[in-house]
């Protein structure tokens, strides 16, 4: 659960006790966030994103979120992770239902 990676992973883990036990591991330059072995979450420069898929993106987009993107040496790669809405970070009720909204998705694939 909780160690001592950067004070924003701890916290968003944290926000996270009230939906379920969630764990960090270090990749690529960022964390991805696993519950049950299942990664249904990145955090990247202290951005929390959330896994998303065709049934769920339009939420992510009504709410304002942006996609994740990164640049390879030939190419710019958007992937199926969507920015956390502000208000997650900020509420445990948020950040449960966004958690749920993305751990179907991650099911789901």
């Amino acid at each position: 659960m909780v160690s001592s990676r950067n004070e924003f992973v701890d916290y968003v883990l944290e926000t996270m006790l009230h939906w379920a036990s969630v764990n960090a591991r270090k990749m690529f330059g960022g964390y991805g966030l696993y519950r049950d072995e299942l990664m249904f979450a990145l955090i990247t420069d202290d951005t929390l994103y959330f896994k998303t898929d065709k049934c769920n993106v339009a939420k992510f987009e009504q709410a304002g979120s942006l996609p994740f993107v990164y640049h390879s040496k030939t190419r710019v790669v958007q992937m199926s992770y969507w920015s956390a809405p502000a208000e997650c970070l900020e509420s445990p009720d948020e950040m449960f239902e966004w958690c749920n909204v993305a751990y179907a998705a991650a099911l789901r694939k």
